[in-house]
């Protein structure tokens, strides 16, 4: 059996295009797979804190000199990264804002990116991954066209950060399907849509 942690990071319902692509990898996954466990964490609709001064003082101290501030500090990030941890695949959806990503999933990877947890640092102030042997797929939604081949292209900080920061807590098999061009009309959000959910059943059998 093959435990799935599926994310949604959208604050919009019925009109996400993040979610109803991310919830069709879900359940297409679900009839392919129906031994498998799919845990659900809705980030849009219910955040996680931002992390704050106790936090960052309890996740840079030892355990043993925790106060009991410091340790309830942590609670919501050992929740966190338990049920991340207790997942062998992610499906994350995630909308561009601003070229890059909600601050709904930000404050989750601040809960989650902890030292000791789920990165290591030796002795020389090298880092080094703990999330090994996991895999995921990122379903993105963008209202312009930021495919490698448009002019726009650059401004996409989004795949770039996500495979940056997952990759330095370990997690590198990430394939990511970007629905482009939701905004520049219905023609081309047809289309888009078409094409990502074309490349949602593709992954589907090959993940």
């Amino acid at each position: 059996m093959v435990n799935i942690l599926h994310i949604d990071s959208s604050p919009r319902a019925d009109r996400s295009h993040s979610r109803e692509l991310s919830k069709e990898f879900a359940s297409g996954w679900r009839a392919a797979h129906p031994e498998d466990a799919i845990a659900y964490r809705d980030l849009g609709h219910y955040p996680v804190p931002h992390v704050d001064e106790p936090w960052i003082a309890a996740a840079f101290s030892p355990p043993e000199t925790h106060t009991p501030e410091l340790t309830q500090a942590l609670r919501i990030s050992d929740e966190l990264i338990d049920e991340f941890l207790a997942a062998d695949r992610y499906v994350f959806g995630v909308p561009m804002y601003n070229f890059n990503i909600p601050s709904t999933f930000k404050a989750y990877i601040d809960q989650i990116v902890r030292p000791n947890r789920t990165f290591a640092i030796d002795a020389q102030g090298g880092y080094r991954g703990l999330v090994e042997g996991k895999k995921a797929v990122i379903i993105t939604s963008r209202g312009g066209d930021l495919r490698a081949t448009s002019p726009a292209a650059a401004y996409d900080f989004q795949e770039p950060y996500l495979r940056t920061i997952f990759g330095f807590i370990g997690l590198r098999d990430i394939q990511f399907i970007n629905a482009n061009s939701l905004n520049e009309g219905d023609a081309a959000r047809t289309q888009s849509i078409l094409e990502a959910r074309a490349a949602i059943q593709d992954a589907i059998a090959q993940w």
